[in-house]
């Protein structure tokens, strides 16, 4: 096996890039392989593939020093070459900023996985604009060879969480206007994952990209906290490596679970200036809830308290540049979405 498909991890941190004619190739199970672009890698099934095919694209590494997930896609990567893990629909292997995995950070100059939907014209000298651009390429790129027929489009992108949370491991799903999926709660489910999160509005993350320009089934993970490559415990992560490995394989999950609980955005606090405060302790969890009146943050005229009964806090950061989002507000949500999946 090709040091490329051995161990995509080191192959990319390496900066190696292959040489000509040698950038695709089978692998003895007949798993058809091609090296698109630094920390870009498309697999395909031995068998022709039907018009009706799964496309999957699993992306780690959006934010560079997020390295669990990284880990988890390239020993996938390796066993998916060894005949160890199933390959039966497209795959398309994406580790995000490969320049912030390097130096061992989150970004460069800008959050990565808020410049896409065309944000990236916004900072045009920024190391992380180049970047956005050729992962929503790559996407689009991706997606324009597969099927249209429900369920064929999948984007699972894989983070871990600045802080720690009430739920460990939990999901965002974009907002587009379309009935959620009962298929992406079932997969998430079959992830163990605990809660998910509805957007209500667009943003300018990786899989808002994809769910509105490429039309996939996609969603946003949080697996657990930031750590160094080589420090985590990858176990912790077997729901997700199990349920990515099941849609690979177009094999069910376990349908006696039940389905994660649901939680809908319904406002955020936004950094307005260097004069912001976030009114909370610093190491506050995700889904911490708060009780109707309390204030949370001020920013000179700028108040935000706690309209509903009860609001829990998501991705508290006062440390954003202002403008940017400092936390997002949520309430359950959990029976009425439940109910109306499609």
């Amino acid at each position: 096996m090709s040091a490329l498909l051995s161990d995509f991890l080191a192959y990319t941190l390496a900066g190696t890039r292959p040489v000509e004619g040698d950038a695709h190739g089978v692998c003895d199970n007949g798993v058809r392989w091609t090296w698109l672009d630094d920390g870009i890698l498309q697999l395909e099934p031995a068998a022709a593939a039907a018009a009706d095919v799964r496309s999957v694209l699993a992306s780690a590494g959006v934010h560079g020093d997020e390295t669990a997930p990284i880990e988890l896609l390239s020993r996938l990567v390796r066993d998916i070459a060894a005949g160890q893990a199933t390959l039966v629909c497209r795959l398309l292997v994406i580790l995000g900023n490969v320049e912030a995995m390097r130096g061992a950070c989150r970004y460069l100059d800008d959050d990565l996985n808020r410049l896409f939907s065309g944000r990236h014209a916004q900072v045009p000298h920024s190391h992380e604009a180049p970047r956005a651009v050729a992962l929503e390429r790559a996407a689009t790129q991706f997606f324009a060879g597969s099927s249209y027929a429900p369920g064929a489009r999948w984007h699972i992108d894989m983070h871990t969480a600045i802080r720690a949370s009430v739920f460990e491991q939990f999901a965002l799903l974009p907002h587009t206007g379309a009935p959620l999926s009962r298929a992406m709660f079932e997969w998430l489910r079959d992830a163990s994952i605990a809660a998910v999160l509805l957007h209500t509005t667009k943003g300018n993350t990786y899989s808002h990209f994809t769910a509105h320009a490429c039309g996939a089934e996609a969603c946003t993970l949080e697996l657990g906290k930031v750590r160094p490559f080589g420090q985590n415990d990858l176990t912790r992560f077997a729901g997700t490596d199990k349920a990515l490995r099941h849609l690979l394989a177009g094999v069910e999950g376990d349908a006696a679970a039940p389905l994660p609980r649901v939680f809908t955005v319904i406002d955020q606090i936004t950094k307005q200036s260097d004069a912001f405060e976030m009114l909370i302790a610093a190491d506050v969890a995700n889904f911490t809830p708060y009780e109707q009146g309390t204030l949370l943050a001020r920013d000179g005229e700028y108040r935000y308290a706690v309209r509903h009964a009860q609001e829990r806090i998501v991705f508290p950061n006062p440390t954003v540049k202002p403008g940017l989002r400092a936390g997002l507000l949520v309430v359950e949500t959990t029976e009425e979405t439940l109910a109306a999946l499609a």
